[in-house]
């Protein structure tokens, strides 16, 4: 199962707030952070404890329009993809909106499956974007950059491609990946990757991000394959 994504829904319906909340709980593809206004928004963006993949924003909100705090946010320098909600329709809205960096514009009343399939397109593009940052452990991984970077040690990682789709693709999978699936998915259908391949690669890897490579807390061997551990507390050993 892929882990969940961080998203934030800025609404003042506090009733379709709770509905579009629940909704993506249900998919069990995000975790949903809340915010009834601009000012709750902010202090929630604000916190360095806390990152968000896209944002979900209404423009009419209590302490001000959503579009004045999309182009904010984007001087800002937030990069990730903003969805606007709203049920203003006509094209000079629909221009605003865009044009002040929302990445799409969504009117109300809308289907919840749409919301969720063009969220899913703008997750796409974002991941393949150079703006793309991944946390893992003490590290921002950057795939596009193929570049982990430990800010606290002012440390860049420089990594390989196979390195960086490595840790790309266990970044997505919660549970432990099987060493066959994971060699399919960086490698596909090569007859000459062997499992020796991967495990040099899962060395080197070690080698790179690892405090103690030979103790490893955040790839580590599990259920004969690998797990990334975002968080790289210590593996309890029994």
């Amino acid at each position: 199962m892929p882990n969940r994504r961080p998203i934030l829904l800025i609404e003042d319906d506090e009733t379709l707030l709770n509905m579009l909340g629940e909704y993506l709980e249900e998919t069990q593809e995000f975790n949903v952070a809340k915010a009834t206004s601009i000012d709750a928004a902010e202090a929630q963006l604000a916190d360095e404890n806390m990152h968000f993949d896209a944002l979900i924003l209404d423009i009419g909100l209590p302490d001000g329009d959503g579009r004045d705090f999309c182009a904010r946010l984007r001087r800002q320098g937030h990069s990730m993809p903003i969805i606007m909600l709203t049920g203003a329709t006509e094209e000079i809205d629909v221009v605003r909106g865009l044009d002040s960096g929302a990445c799409d514009y969504i009117a109300k009343p809308f289907r919840a499956h749409e919301l969720l399939a063009r969220l899913h397109a703008q997750l796409r593009n974002f991941d393949r974007s150079e703006e793309a940052v991944f946390p893992v452990g003490p590290y921002t991984f950057r795939p596009a950059k193929k570049l982990l970077h430990d800010s606290t040690k002012n440390r860049r990682i420089r990594l390989t491609d196979k390195e960086t789709a490595v840790l790309k693709f266990l970044y997505r999978s919660e549970a432990a990946v099987n060493r066959q699936i994971l060699m399919h998915e960086v490698w596909g259908y090569n007859s000459s990757v062997t499992t020796h391949t991967l495990e040099t690669h899962i060395y080197r890897l070690r080698q790179k991000i690892e405090s103690d490579p030979a103790n490893p807390s955040l790839l580590i061997t599990e259920g004969g394959g690998y797990r990334l551990r975002q968080d790289g507390a210590p593996v309890q050993q029994w």
